[in-house]
């Protein structure tokens, strides 16, 4: 089968770019739109043909990409009164760029697989820059011949693909990648914030730490904070960051393996946003953590 119509939902921050991509590089695209119409409103203007719900997507689909929040969102646009499987569309591949509960994620392919549905697991590395240019990082679970059918969409929006085995295995990849992400992001700021604190010359700690064992992505990210107060290098949610963490020590627990360092890391991102900065991006874990010893 020939992939020719893809179907997004979930137009947001990283799905914007992962729509645009797709439609302007040569596959017809069919979305919807959810809390923000602005983003789909923008995919129309390229090209892209909205609809009302996740079945009417799925009818007038080949292939269908979720980008939601978390498993909840998935299950609901998948078993919803107006979901995806609702539409009966045999032959359908559905590939989940989310960030979920493995566990979950093998159960739904199970059924989605009853009805002549395939679905396959595909959560994205990077952050929204580099879903616009395209340049995404995908890590892929399930069958390597599904993978060869899609490839030349998710090309469109990503630069690096890698099978990681069956079905679910790409979301315990994910989990694991974003325990190390996140948490070098909630190092990054506690010493950031005690370098705020003690006066330091942050310019000088960029180039120090910069080019030194101490380095990280997330550092180089963060000290954006204190320099510029810019945290747009980290697009991301302290809320969803604290979600993911959470699924990473449930996976863990379910093993079993004790996490007793993820478990310190998700307590700091849980403190941020029952202090009010859920819904800020993840650098603002300085301002949370110099604030909360006494800073401004």
């Amino acid at each position: 089968m020939t992939i020719k119509t893809v179907g997004l939902i979930g137009a947001g921050l990283m799905g914007h770019g992962i729509g645009r991509n797709v439609v302007e590089k040569g596959f017809a695209l069919v979305t919807m739109a959810h809390r923000n119409r602005e983003p789909v409103e923008d995919l129309v203007k390229r090209g892209a043909k909205e609809l009302g719900s996740p079945a009417e997507i799925a009818k007038a689909s080949d292939m269908v990409i979720i980008c939601v929040t978390a498993t909840p969102q998935v299950e609901e646009a998948v078993y919803g009164a107006n979901g995806i499987l609702a539409a009966g569309k045999s032959g359908l591949i559905v590939a989940d760029c989310s960030t979920a509960i493995p566990e979950a994620t093998v159960k739904i392919s199970a059924d989605c697989a009853a009805k002549g549905v395939t679905f396959i697991d595909t959560p994205m590395t990077r952050t929204p820059k580099e879903a616009e240019a395209g340049k995404l990082g995908l890590m892929v679970g399930g069958d390597p011949g599904v993978l060869e059918k899609i490839r030349p969409v998710l090309s469109t929006f990503a630069d690096m693909i890698i099978h990681t085995g069956a079905v679910g295995s790409a979301h315990q990849v994910k989990l694991i990648n974003n325990f190390l992400s996140l948490g070098h992001a909630a190092i990054a700021a506690e010493a950031i914030s005690v370098a705020t604190k003690a006066g330091v010359d942050m310019t000088a700690l960029r180039d120090i730490i910069m080019g030194g064992g101490g380095a990280s992505v997330m550092f180089s990210r963060l000290i954006n904070v204190p320099l510029s107060d810019d945290d747009s290098h980290a697009k991301f949610a302290i809320r969803n960051a604290r979600k993911d963490l959470r699924y990473y020590t449930n996976m863990t627990e379910n093993m079993p393996v004790a996490s007793p360092i993820a478990e310190a890391i998700h307590q700091t991102y849980v403190l941020a946003d029952t202090l009010g900065y859920g819904e800020r991006y993840v650098p603002r874990l300085i301002d949370m953590m110099v604030k909360n010893s006494g800073g401004k």
